[in-house]
């Protein structure tokens, strides 16, 4: 069994090795815009669910205010690029007051809602998140309303910015892509990702972590045996809501413009929480594979069904059922049978199966 279970172990490691080397060589090997901006959107998603992995599937805790958080992040350092400029300053200000905001509303969240059942406290996150929406819709004046903001960020970002140049001031190019501040951009959101990554893979496999699936599996014995249930739970509601907006602020960075869509949308929250279904709650590594598979379905999806149909287009009605504008049915009808055949994730079922093995 042991055996078994290293191989299933191994064979984790190896797929999530080879996301890592896609992701870290992204911009070499997939030189499109495009496919640049899905390598960060993984990224970004990667550390998103993995942060609120951490709340439901290793404590417990259902929330729908992680957005909220995410939001926080994005909107502080978008106002304080706006206001100040574009230097680094505004960056870590605007990162450093989104984060102490969400870390405020997480404390005053968790300390006073904590003690009741999960069904009300998702119930509060809900209602707080649409507070918040609303308010980034009409405080137009700082948020800049539906349109949302604008702005510009450190020359070492920007596509005209050339990293490395030549004797003859021409940029350098690496595997045929030049190393200019679209690079940077990138790795950029790589690297700020991977060490917050990194982070919540420390703490779920620290003490820590083994006291949160304690509080998961049963708060009254854990309430029993001297932890303190709402201070744990408090704290990883507060820890959670940190890295999200450390991640906002990324993102923010990346995009070059916040939004009620692209930072507080429920959309975003709706994604999350297929993302954790589908890598499976309760492992860091399903964050990675959840992310990774609903954010190419998202781009390529529509993509992929224009080229079965046209391949099929002699045969009745499958060009139809094909049709790219019927993705998102596809989407959902893909969703239906993983879960169906993956009931605790794809990291989760392959995991438990190798272990039984």
């Amino acid at each position: 069994m042991t055996r078994k279970m290293t191989f299933g172990a191994l064979g984790v490691k190896a797929v999530m090795l080879i996301i890592a080397a896609a992701l870290l060589f992204a911009p070499f090997l997939f030189q499109d815009v495009r496919s640049i901006e899905v390598a960060a959107r993984i990224c970004i998603f990667i550390v998103l669910v993995a942060s609120y992995d951490l709340l439901i599937g290793y404590t417990g805790i259902v929330s729908f205010a992680h957005t909220m958080f995410f939001g926080f992040g994005a909107y502080g350092a978008a106002i304080a690029l706006k206001e100040m400029g574009p230097g680094w300053n505004a960056v870590l200000l605007g990162g450093v007051l989104g984060m102490l905001v969400s870390l405020v509303i997480a404390a005053a969240i968790g300390l006073v809602s904590l003690r009741v059942k999960a069904i009300f406290f998702a119930m509060i996150t809900l209602a707080a998140a649409s507070v918040v929406l609303v308010l980034a819709s009409q405080l137009s004046q700082f948020t800049g309303g539906e349109d949302g903001i604008t702005y510009k960020v450190p020359d070492l970002f920007k596509p005209a910015t050339k990293l490395l140049v030549d004797d003859a001031g021409k940029v350098v190019k690496l595997f045929g892509v030049s190393l200019n501040g679209k690079i940077a951009a990138y790795y950029f959101v790589f690297l700020s990702t991977l060490v917050l990554f990194l982070l919540l893979l420390r703490i779920t496999v620290s003490p820590l972590g083994t006291v949160l699936e304690a509080i998961r599996e049963n708060d009254v014995r854990a309430e029993a045996i001297g932890y303190r249930v709402v201070a744990y739970r408090t704290f990883v509601f507060c820890l959670s809501a940190a890295v999200a907006s450390l991640v906002g602020t990324v993102y923010a960075v990346w995009l070059k413009y916040t939004g009620p869509e692209t930072a507080l949308s429920f959309d975003i929250m709706i994604d999350i929480l297929l993302m954790v279904v589908i890598g499976g709650m309760g492992t860091m590594w399903g964050a990675v594979v959840g992310a990774v598979l609903l954010v190419l379905a998202q781009y390529y999806l529509r993509d992929l069904m224009g080229a079965a149909a046209e391949v099929v287009s002699s045969v009745p009605l499958l060009p139809e059922l094909l049709n790219p504008d019927r993705w998102l049915f596809w989407l959902g009808l893909i969703f239906i049978l993983l879960v169906y055949f993956f009931p605790k994730g794809i990291v989760g079922t392959l995991m438990t199966k190798g272990a039984r093995g």
